[in-house]
């Protein structure tokens, strides 16, 4: 499946779509973290016929019953690029075995070799958290690693 992103003004982005029975359809992410699930009408591809907003952590829960993988956003516009080492968000999926506990116990640099230099929650930026911070569902992660390194952190997340 192909997406065409297209970015809003003012609004975000919206990344539209044809499945492979010829329906189209769209997800517009906003600036304020909200998904909006467009749908077209078949006679009229530039009219929308129904509309499904998700706010919060309900596109993640959504994603999660869809089965899909644990998705990284790479972060490339705030750093140059370093060779070998990747910054990206990670979020931390609502099932994690580590939702509610705290950041220490994941081991998750000795474990992978992967860093947590921040954490993002709602509209907010946790810089360097401590070993006692505690996680919770809809967080992700700004994680700085070698691409093995975030797999593994990506499984400690998902399958303890």
């Amino acid at each position: 499946m192909d997406l065409e992103r297209t970015r809003l003004l003012g609004v975000g982005e919206s990344y539209a779509f044809a499945t492979g029975t010829g329906q189209r359809g769209a997800v517009i992410v906003h600036f304020d973290g909200r998904r909006d699930i467009v749908l077209y009408d078949p006679d009229d591809p530039e009219r929308v016929r129904h509309t499904l907003t998700l706010e919060g952590t309900e596109s993640r829960t959504i994603a999660e019953l869809l089965g899909l993988p644990l998705v990284t956003d790479h972060l490339t516009e705030s750093t140059p690029p370093v060779e070998g080492v990747e910054t990206v968000r990670m979020p931390v999926p609502a099932r994690s075995p580590y939702v509610g506990r705290r950041l220490g116990d994941t081991r998750a640099r000795t474990r992978t070799g992967a860093s947590i230099v921040a954490v993002l929650r709602d509209a907010h930026v946790i810089p360097s958290p401590d070993a006692d911070f505690t996680l919770q569902s809809g967080d992700s992660l700004v994680v700085v690693g070698d691409g093995a390194g975030l797999v593994r952190l990506r499984e400690v997340f998902t399958d303890g």
